[in-house]
């Protein structure tokens, strides 16, 4: 079987799609670049049996209501909170997140990585996804969560300055992992690109939710949260 990772940017040349073939014990790599616009996506996802997209798959709901609220200036929301402020940046899978790897993601209403998120929303579609929750074959990841999760070091490797520490992150994730098949190509490529690296990772953990090895959702009002506002399935420490 085969599974797809992409580092969903807001700008194609940013975006980085890895794939692995999984066979006789290995995951082989058929295939990673950094370059895709939507289409390549898709064809890319056309033949595939699990793909993990980094981006958010959607908003947090108190978010989306006030969108969708009256914009009447002479009528004032409700008083500014904390816990309203909290309600308005963070979904179920943010907090459940935060409460597992003692960190929060970038909050999809509020930070930049909304822009990535507005692009996902047109793939997900394109691709037949209604449950963001994770359908079986769609699933939203986390790199950096999947890192932590896994012991390996999960900041600090992001742009030109994190070189030196995503060549000694990968040295480390072959390490671990002898049954992963590279090539120098891809080595390179990955010291030169995070959006590479994060695609590569990505793939492992779409193995991780086709196995059932990730965190859902962990009770009924996280699972019916997350079918609208996305969840991360980071992997078990022992995946």
């Amino acid at each position: 079987m085969r599974t797809l990772g992409i580092d969903l940017a807001s700008n194609p040349a940013n975006t980085g799609v890895c794939r692995l073939w999984w066979r006789d014990g290995q995951a082989r790599l058929e295939r990673l670049e950094v370059g895709a616009d939507d289409a390549a996506l898709l064809a890319h996802c056309a033949d595939l049996e699990v793909i993990g997209i980094d981006a958010p798959f959607g908003w947090p709901q108190a978010f989306l209501a006030e969108l969708a609220g009256p914009d009447v200036p002479e009528v004032a929301p409700p008083d500014w909170t904390p816990g309203r402020r909290d309600a308005l940046r963070w979904r179920a899978t943010d907090w459940y997140s935060r409460h597992t790897l003692g960190r929060w993601p970038l909050s999809v209403s509020t930070d930049l990585i909304g822009v990535p998120a507005l692009r996902c929303r047109g793939l997900l579609a394109r691709l037949g996804v209604h449950d963001r929750s994770g359908d079986g074959r769609v699933f939203e990841t986390y790199p950096a969560g999947a890192l932590q999760q896994w012991g390996f070091r999960s900041t600090g490797y992001k742009g030109a300055k994190g070189r030196s520490a995503r060549q000694h992150l990968l040295a480390n994730l072959e390490g671990r992992a002898p049954w992963l098949v590279l090539n120098e190509e891809a080595r390179a490529l990955i010291a030169k690109s995070d959006d590479a690296l994060d695609a590569l990772v990505a793939a492992l953990n779409a193995r991780a939710c086709q196995l059932g090895w990730t965190l859902g959702p962990a009770d009924a009002a996280d699972r019916a949260a997350a079918v609208r506002e996305g969840w991360i399935h980071l992997p078990r420490p022992d995946a």
